[in-house]
Formats: C-alpha cells, structure tokens, sequence
C-alpha cells in the first residue's frame, strides 16, 4: 500500500500558524514582485478568486469581502515543508518527496496495522507538531493513492481528511466518480483527446484498449492505465542529481545600467554555486540571460543570452560569478528597460568525477573557503557572508509589499511570548 500525504492550501496554511485569528477567513498568497495569485485558501476560492489572476484584476473582490494578501514568503515555506517531511519520515523512512507540500509513503512494512489508525496519528502528529492540516489517501498503487487523496480533501467532513481505498468495491466507485481531467498524469491536452473519444471518467480509461493508449499516449499512458486498475507499475523515486541549474528572477523595478544588472547577475550565480555545493555537484558550462518585460507596449523588447564552457569543472562562487558577468558583458546593450535575468549552470555532475586537466584547473584552497562561507551562512543565516559586488538585500530583491515574518529562520522575527 501506498499513502499520498498533502498539505491542505498549504501557503495560506503556513501563514496561519502564526495568525491564528485568519483560520476560516478568505487568504491569497502572491506571485514574485506581487503579480500573480498563486494560492488561495477555500474561502478565497469560493469567492471566486482564480488561480493565477493578476493582482489588479481582483482588487476589488479583495477589498469587498476582506481578502487577506501575502507576498509568497519562500524562506518559511521550505522551514515549514521540511518540518512536516521530517515527521512523515519518521513514521516511514520509505519516502518520496513529491513537492512542497507533499510526499509519497511505502506502507509494505505495515501489513499488519490498522492504517486508518495509522493515518489519524500521522494527521494528529502533523497538525499538533507543526500546524498544518493535511489530506491523506491510502490505496495499493500511487495513482489510486493521488485518486483516494482527492476524495479525502474533496469530503472532508465525510472522510476526515482520510480516505483509504482497500477493496475492489471502493477502488472501483473512487474511478467511476472522478473525472478523468483529474486523474494524476492526464493533463488538458490529453483530456481533450479523451473526451473526444467518450472517456468523462478514470474508469472509462481503464476501459480503453491498451493498443489505442499505446498509440495516443505513449508507454507512461499504459503504465498509467494498469496502476490505476490496482496494478503496481510505479515505485517511489528517489532523488536524483539535477541536470541544470537555474537562477532566474524578474526585478521589483526596470534596470537599465551595466551595474545594476551586473549585482543580479552576481547573486543569481553565487545561489547556482551554492545548489551545486548543496547537492556536491559542480559543473562544466553556464548560461547568462537578460530581457526586457515582453509585454511591454511603452519601450523596445530585447532578449539575448549567451553559453560559455567554463575552463575546468566547478562549484566555486568566485569562479562562477567570473564567468557570468563575462557573459553579461558580451550581451548587455545600453538603452533597453531590463526586467528579468538569470544564470544556469549546465554539464552538472558529481563532485566525485571531478577530472583535472592539462593546463588550468580549479584553485584547491576555494574548496575549503566555500565550506567555510557555506557553515557561516547557514548557521547565521542566508547572506550573512556574501561577495562584495552583492546587495545586502540577497537573492529576493523583489516587489514583496505584504510580505508576512520569516518567523521560524529568522531571529529577529521569531514571536515574543509576553507572560
């Protein structure tokens, strides 16, 4: 058996931890520089609040019916995933993190137990140790396990936010309710394709032939097919070392010097060595981008990025900063409005196949510097050292105007308890 743990409305649910007083009122939580909604709490979605939605565009909504707005606050968000993962794991060590805010169990080792009582001291543990409320579904292959969880948060005063699909009555009533542009894989192109052929629900694909999915969605569709029949075709993945490395960022405010964007580009570089070292990587080539706002109607757009092969391998911040202002200096034109840039790291591999060449090679003394910058930081927090051509400001230099406390990593904003 497998279970899908998720955290329900997880951002608003993380700003509600420590405002007690906003649980049953209507939160969204904003995109970077405030664009976007990209969380919203039931209440603000029964509002009619969509995802995704320009801030603008629901203003008055907003100040209608006393919405609350956040600045997506990352920093607590990881702290927060990362204490409810580590709770999750120690209930099970057979473990998938699936994303932010949830995370994929293998029960094999629990035949034994009772898994609703398994699951209500998960949930128990979870809202007690953490704060945050969370859906479970249980069921013998992950897909039916997306499929249970579904049900669990859809009905939660029916379910409790659990729902365990352990018989072939139940597996079957679960795939003939839900509708099949829900099902975990299918995305709107393939929906569309299905409904054109009379598949509304997760039973009638089951149904399909296994030559026509075969055909229109490839291996991973019939894969697909066979575990949502109860068919084991998936097993937890572990963590696998990422192929490219990405910082890219839109400004709070249209850059148009040579220094300005140099400052991004340095920090935006430091944060791609750093997710090397986090991850003991380093690697052979690197990207530098820069844009004007495309969509834009009041200046000239300019896009232009460039790819340089680093001379040997690395992971060291001085050397990889080196390089990408080299590169910022090759594409950036004078007289353009710049909103957006970023840096990736490309050819990533292990630290451990480092190869030294002929003629230049890393300096071995940045090694033991950037363990020590790295065990500084992270004790003292992010930006406590950093390079000198860097804002003070760090990564997120961002439009943030209802930006809550980082309460849990931050000394400073960590609640005072008067008594």
């Amino acid at each position: 058996m497998f279970a899908l743990i998720d955290c329900n409305n997880f951002y608003a649910s993380c700003e509600r931890i420590f405002r007690p007083e906003l649980n049953g009122k209507p939160i969204v939580v904003l995109s970077n520089n405030d664009g976007c909604i990209i969380a919203r709490s039931n209440e603000a979605k029964a509002l009619g609040i969509p995802m995704g939605a320009p801030l603008f565009q629901y203003e008055n909504v907003i100040r209608e019916n006393n919405v609350y707005v956040f600045s997506a606050n990352f920093e607590l968000y990881g702290d927060i995933s990362n204490r409810v993962m580590s709770i999750l794991s120690d209930f099970c060590p057979e473990i998938e993190i699936y994303s932010i805010d949830e995370a994929f169990l293998d029960l094999s080792q629990y035949k034994n137990f009772n898994l609703r009582n398994f699951a209500e001291e998960v949930k128990k543990r979870v809202l007690k140790w953490v704060g945050v409320p969370i859906g479970i579904g249980i069921a013998p292959t992950k897909s039916l396990a997306k499929v249970a969880n579904h049900i669990a948060k859809k009905f939660p005063e029916y379910t409790k936010n659990i729902h365990i699909i352990d018989s072939e009555e139940k597996k079957l009533k679960a795939l003939k309710w839900l509708p099949v542009e829900d099902v975990w894989g299918i995305g709107p192109n393939y929906a569309e394709l299905l409904n054109r052929v009379n598949v509304r629900k997760a039973y009638d694909f089951i149904q399909l032939p296994d030559q026509w999915i075969k055909k229109h969605m490839k291996i991973n569709g019939l894969l697909l097919k066979y575990d949502l029949s109860g068919i084991k075709m998936m097993s937890l993945e572990t963590p696998t070392m990422r192929k490219n490395i990405a910082t890219t960022r839109s400004f709070e405010t249209y850059y148009e010097k040579f220094d300005d964007l140099k400052e991004r580009i340095t920090t935006f570089a430091s944060q791609c060595a750093f997710k090397l070292r986090q991850q003991k990587s380093h690697c052979k080539s690197l990207s530098v981008f820069v844009a004007t706002n495309r969509f834009s109607t009041n200046s000239d757009k300019y896009f232009a990025s460039i790819h340089l092969q680093l001379p040997y391998s690395t992971n060291s911040t001085i050397d990889i900063v080196k390089y990408a202002i080299i590169g910022l200096k090759k594409i950036f034109k004078e007289g353009y409005q710049y909103k957006k840039a970023g840096v990736i790291c490309h050819e990533v591999y292990p630290e451990s196949f480092y190869q030294p060449t002929f003629f230049e090679n890393r300096n071995e003394k940045h090694l033991l510097l950037m363990k020590t910058l790295d065990k500084i930081n992270h004790t003292y927090g992010n930006n406590t050292i950093r390079l000198a051509s860097q804002d003070e400001k760090g990564l997120n230099k961002m439009k943030r105007n209802f930006l809550s406390p980082c309460y849990t990593t931050r000394i400073e904003d960590i609640i005072t308890i008067k008594v």
